[in-house]
């Protein structure tokens, strides 16, 4: 009896991962699963700072970008204030993931630190996007190859950089960026 029991759960759960397949294939369900996914994600995983021998050292630049109206503008980075980078792009399961808390977090420290979420997509999909979720972030594009410490091929990749230009935090992939343990570093930078 309990190994007709078992059986049948087996046959339960081969159905139900079956169906889970089948939706990753249809391309209308994939991305909300994906998205779904890593918000699971972002719910455990929170970034911390690196350990300060290895934290790499930008040397001051400015990041030449363009708003989303079509302003070019420069922020500095490493010149006196913090700044979180975040590269991202509208397609991507775990940048969609982690934009809530981003968006948490600059509420917080918007006045306090510079944000900076670069994409390289069309701004009509920047804007259709943002019609559907309109986030309050900065999103800019990006008008320059950014610095070599800052090259990575993954998105998302998010950096925290202290007033000097030290690397505080570098995360890759969806992670939750209002948690407690990321605010404290915050705070103690803006010390």
């Amino acid at each position: 009896m309990n190994y007709k029991r078992i059986k049948n759960r087996f046959k339960a759960s081969d159905v139900f991962f079956g169906i889970f397949i089948l939706a990753l294939l249809i391309p209308q369900t994939r991305k909300p699963i994906q998205v779904a996914v890593n918000k699971v994600k972002v719910l455990v995983w929170s970034p911390s700072a690196k350990a300060a021998e290895d934290q790499a050292q930008l040397p001051p630049f400015d990041y030449h970008v363009k708003t989303l109206d079509g302003q070019l503008k420069t922020i500095e980075i490493g010149k006196g204030k913090p700044t979180f980078i975040s590269y991202w792009a509208t397609w991507c399961a775990p940048c969609l993931a982690e934009l809530p808390s981003i968006e948490k977090l600059y509420a917080e420290y918007g006045e306090q630190i510079n944000f900076v979420l670069l994409t390289n997509e069309q701004l009509e999909t920047l804007e259709a996007f943002l019609k559907k979720k309109p986030y309050a972030l900065p999103i800019f594009t990006t008008r320059m190859a950014p610095p070599t410490l800052l090259l990575e091929n993954s998105i998302p990749t998010n950096y925290l950089i202290d007033q000097d230009g030290k690397i505080i935090i570098k995360e890759t992939g969806a992670a939750d960026w209002n948690s407690e343990s990321v605010r404290r570093t915050i705070d103690t930078l803006l010390e």
